[in-house]
């Protein structure tokens, strides 16, 4: 469950950033639990900022502590002590609210989680966006539509709430106000202290490999995309140049652990039929795209035994001049011997003679 867990963090961690574009975001992930744990706290609360957590609460530790030193410099010295406040009202509702859904269910025991996913953006054509979004069990359950002030249900139980939260119309007017108001200007304020952080531009480093696929006489192709910053990022495989958007399978960005994300696109193809594939990686870092072509191992291979063919017969040829004149200047040095009347070779020849 633990592992569930974490794995639910980062996957919500990882849809804070929709696309490839310019925006900023302020969200909250937050998460109660029916039957907690060693390692499975009953409630968590995780702030993000462009990806980047800024603030954690679980209801063992019982405090808002920060997550990066510079979130510190962004907030008064009493703001901990506030949120903390909050997050305790927080998991107390999130508690009463699984107990009400688990009746409502009628779920009498086992393991069930409540979830809710809330937050703002700002948009690189300036415009502003916010939702609030609660999910039971993993499945949609709630949503504010924002403009309208009124929620919306997934499903029967969730009509339920929905009455009632509309019937209490401040319910929806104080998340609209939140929204547009309160978490704006949270955010703004995070990206002016994080903004050696928040901002920063680290480019992709791109590797792509293949290897058999399952699919009987196919042949996979990968493109592992690392090292970059910030985490929104547009990986694609073209085709003769043209994008294969439905054919690309993409793995979603995950943390590399060192501040910087990774992540990975495949294709199938069938080698005999097809070889020009590239990997093209679109990110803010980059003036323009960057694309890494695909080579066949055949193609490797044969440049390969071409290369070093060249290389054995270069040695070859060298190898037969150096001969070729040590063997003429044998000659000479014997052609001298003969010719000469000095008394070092006479004795020499007699020495011969004797031995």
């Amino acid at each position: 469950m633990a592992t569930a867990l974490r794995l639910l963090a980062l996957l919500g961690a990882a849809a804070i950033q929709g696309g490839y574009s310019s925006s900023h975001s302020y969200r909250y992930f937050y998460t109660g639990v029916s039957q907690p744990g060693p390692g499975v706290p009953a409630f968590i609360s995780v702030g993000y900022v462009d990806g980047e957590p800024v603030n954690y609460y679980d209801s063992e530790r019982r405090r808002m502590e920060p997550r990066g030193d510079w979130v510190k410099g962004a907030v008064d010295a009493q703001y901990w002590e506030r949120e903390t406040r909050n997050s305790q009202g927080w998991q107390a509702w999130f508690r009463a609210g699984l107990d009400t859904l688990r009746g409502r269910y009628n779920q009498s025991a086992g393991f069930h989680t409540l979830q809710l996913m809330c937050g703002c953006e700002l948009r690189g054509d300036g415009s502003k966006g916010g939702f609030f979004q609660y999910a039971y069990d993993g499945r949609d359950f709630l949503s504010l539509d924002k403009d309208r002030e009124t929620w919306v249900a997934a499903d029967d139980g969730a009509r339920v709430t929905k009455q009632k939260w509309d019937a209490e119309r401040s319910i929806a007017q104080g998340y609209r106000a939140y929204l547009e108001g309160t978490c704006i200007e949270w955010l703004g304020k995070y990206l002016e202290y994080g903004k050696e952080t928040l901002q920063r531009r680290e480019p992709p480093r791109v590797q792509v490999s293949d290897r058999p696929s399952q699919v009987g006489g196919l042949t996979t192709l990968s493109c592992r995309v690392h090292g970059f910053y910030p985490r929104n990022v547009d990986v694609v495989w073209l085709k003769k140049g043209v994008a294969m958007p439905q054919e690309t399978n993409k793995w979603g960005v995950v943390p590399s652990g060192d501040g910087t994300y990774q992540t990975r696109a495949t294709i199938e193809i069938d080698p005999s039929s097809e070889t020009d594939y590239t990997c093209c990686v679109e990110h803010p870092s980059l003036t323009e795209d960057l694309r890494v072509p695909w080579t066949p191992k055949s193609n490797v291979m044969l440049i390969v035994g071409i290369v070093i063919g060249v290389l054995v017969l270069v040695a070859a040829v060298a190898g037969a001049v150096v001969f070729l004149r040590k063997k003429k200047d044998g000659y000479k040095a014997a052609a001298a011997h003969e010719g000469s009347s000095s008394s070092g070779s006479n004795q020499g020849s007699h020495t011969g003679i004797k031995a």
